[in-house]
């Protein structure tokens, strides 16, 4: 294999500051297989989009992320509609981007191996204005959840979310959605109007670090999956929460699919977050964008 010019765009403090050490256990392997690696790492979100931009347009083989999905979504928008490849070093809490991507986890020189076999493939993203994320918006119950954990300062990491989610069962109600669809049978589009326990729209089939909300999205069908869960008790709600690691909720009565090419989300006082990231207040317009990236997977 010849070798390849990189860079890799770090977030340092990923996952408990483990980013630091995964970018140079994994980069140690890429340079032993005669790959050329050069770093940049900005000190906040808007100089490290500024850097993976500018990496971009200098033309590298690849933009390797080495972080979380955050950090990830933010090298998405710099390699979307470009040719050049996104590769992921997985360093954070979620990591649902490098799940996606077939990513070994917890193991930094087998994530380095994965890049080096070289197999870049192109894959959808969604797009909210002139965003894109690559996993699933979230946009009801597990969007209020992280707003009230971005509050929070006590616990950390992800006891931080279980406190979160255990506050908010305590008076959540079902929320009043509308719902504007643009279905993938022709040109058909549908308004509903309806309650529920939260409405996910997913490119990929897992948030959250392995919730696989909407289990059977596929990255590359020019297509998103709308999930619905209508409204159930709370301790209903609870007992349901597990089966989304493996993704049998999908046999619950209160779960619905659909499959739309572009769809609008409209509920009050929700604020919605994909790839783990704040995205804004709803009405948010979510549409597919078919071969948006090409990435190493």
């Amino acid at each position: 294999m010849s070798p390849r010019d990189v860079v890799v765009l770090t977030n340092p403090a990923a996952g408990k500051r483990r980013g630091g050490r995964v970018r140079d256990h994994a980069c140690d392997r890429l340079e032993q297989a005669g790959w050329r690696v050069r770093h940049v790492a900005g000190r906040d979100a808007d100089e490290a989009l500024e850097l993976a931009h500018k990496a971009v347009a200098e033309g590298p083989d690849a933009l390797l992320a080495c972080g979380g999905d955050g950090l990830v979504n933010l090298a998405l928008q710099a390699v979307a509609g470009t040719d050049v490849p996104l590769g992921v070093l997985p360093a954070g809490t979620g990591n649902d981007v490098a799940r996606l991507l077939g990513v070994p986890l917890g193991d930094p020189a087998a994530a380095a191996s994965h890049l080096l076999r070289w197999r870049p493939r192109p894959m959808d993203l969604a797009r909210v204005g002139e965003r894109y994320f690559a996993t699933v918006l979230a946009a009801g119950f597990d969007a209020v959840v992280n707003e009230r954990a971005n509050t929070m300062t006590w616990p950390r990491g992800q006891m931080r979310y279980n406190s979160a989610t255990v506050a908010e069962l305590r008076t959540f109600q079902p929320l009043r959605y509308v719902l504007d669809l643009d279905l993938d049978l022709g040109d058909r589009s549908e308004t509903r109007t309806l309650d529920a326990m939260l409405v996910a729209v997913g490119n990929g089939p897992s948030f959250g670090g392995g919730l696989r909300i909407t289990e059977g999205a596929l990255v590359d069908d020019g297509l998103l999956d709308v999930v619905l869960v209508k409204p159930m008790p709370r301790r209903e709600l609870v007992r349901t929460y597990p089966k989304l690691f493996k993704g049998t909720h999908v046999h619950h009565p209160q779960y619905e699919r659909l499959r739309v090419r572009r769809v609008t989300v409209a509920s009050t006082g929700i604020v919605g977050y994909a790839d783990g990231e704040r995205f804004g207040p709803l009405p948010l317009t979510v549409e597919c964008v078919p071969a948006a990236v090409q990435v190493l997977a």
